[in-house]
């Protein structure tokens, strides 16, 4: 185990350490080892809200005084986190006098390439609160062992290239690996925290380019059709996954021009229902909701009976396809009330588009040329 348990949620589930404490840990290691010639096993930490972990080492290695490297491996608790498990590796050498404590990306870690993030394009992805949790665990060793605090801090993961390509950040414009993240240095388990920030950032990153449209999509099938459908480049488009909310509710403080939501009917019939968290265990689609709206457009008595009959909204579709409804237009609509309902005014002309599950458009709503 990386750290010590930082404890567990109402439902028993543990918490874990971010990529931005194990980093911490291993920066605090090598120092260590720099400064004394011995690594710190388990070497103990500091975070914003008091948690103090200690980690144990999974390697240390020094070089004639020259510079040492410590390795964490991260352990996210019961969070089904994608670097769970990841070797964070932090190499310390001495740096230019008065030079404090400078950065770079190693091997795994990625390199921002566009505007929009909270560091520089150019910059190792080393975030804000991380930075300054190293800095502090420099200057506390330094203080401890009479160093000067005046260090370069490479860090690394192992196979962090790969599985950054399972995470936001080719799209984000962080290239060649992960990024150090965390502003707690506790990852509470299944909070989709981390989701929820790559859509902001994802957000951010297409204002700062200059993107004036973007599709905010529930899976790799809608963001196809709708890339397919406006031409939209991959920086254009949020993956929202279940949390239509967290778009419009941050849409709506930082506006982008024109707005496309895309998804399943199923997905969207929850939004046009109110629903701002489309996840299978938080909502669910409301067919005989579903059935008095078919009744409130004009829909017949049968469409309404078959609705309210469906075993899912895409059965409901189906069977309203048959009997010429238009449920999907109608669940378009539906959904884009919703959206507007959310943004409340802010200046984001939004439409809707709705796909069954081989990515062809059954309804849309909103203005669309």
């Amino acid at each position: 185990m990386s750290g010590d348990v930082a404890g567990r949620t109402a439902a028993g589930l543990r918490y874990g350490w971010t990529t931005g404490a194990c980093a911490t840990a291993a920066t605090t290691a090598a120092y260590t080892a720099l400064l004394t010639g011995e690594f710190p096993d388990p070497v103990r930490i500091e975070l914003p809200k008091g948690h103090r972990p200690a980690f144990a080492l999974d390697r240390g290695s020094l070089l004639a005084g020259t510079s040492a490297t410590a390795g964490v491996v991260k352990d996210a608790g019961d969070d089904p986190d994608v670097t769970h498990g990841a070797l964070i590796l932090a190499t310390v050498t001495h740096g230019v006098p008065g030079g404090g404590v400078a950065f770079r990306a190693g091997p795994g870690v990625g390199t921002v390439t566009k505007p929009g993030l909270p560091l520089e394009v150019g910059e190792p992805a080393i975030n804000p609160v991380p930075r300054r949790l190293m800095r502090a665990a420099v200057a506390g060793v330094a203080a401890a062992h009479g160093g000067t605090g005046d260090v370069v801090v490479e860090l690394s993961v192992a196979d962090g290239e790969e599985l950054a390509r399972h995470t936001w950040n080719p799209r984000l414009g962080i290239l060649g690996g992960l990024s150090i993240l965390g502003t707690t240095g506790v990852v509470v388990p299944y909070s989709c925290a981390a989701w929820i920030d790559s859509i902001r950032r994802g957000v951010d990153v297409a204002r700062a380019v200059g993107h004036t449209h973007v599709a905010a999509c529930t899976g790799s099938t809608s963001e196809a059709t709708a890339r397919a459908l406006y031409g939209l480049p991959e920086d254009a488009v949020l993956d929202m996954g279940d949390f239509a909310g967290a778009v419009l509710k941050y849409l709506r403080r930082h506006p982008i021009p024109r707005l496309t939501v895309a998804g399943g009917i199923g997905k969207l019939a929850k939004l046009g229902a109110g629903h701002l968290d489309l996840h299978s265990k938080r909502s669910r689609v409301d067919l005989a909701g579903l059935a008095d709206a078919v009744r409130a457009a004009g829909g017949s008595k049968r469409a309404a009976a078959e609705v309210i009959d469906s075993n899912t909204a895409l059965d409901a579709l189906r069977r309203c396809e048959a009997l010429g409804f238009d449920l999907g237009g109608l669940v378009a609509r539906r959904a884009l009330a919703c959206a507007e309902d959310v943004l409340r005014g802010a200046p984001v002309r939004t439409d809707v588009v709705v796909i069954d599950r081989a990515g062809v458009v059954v309804g849309r709503a909103g203005r669309t040329g």
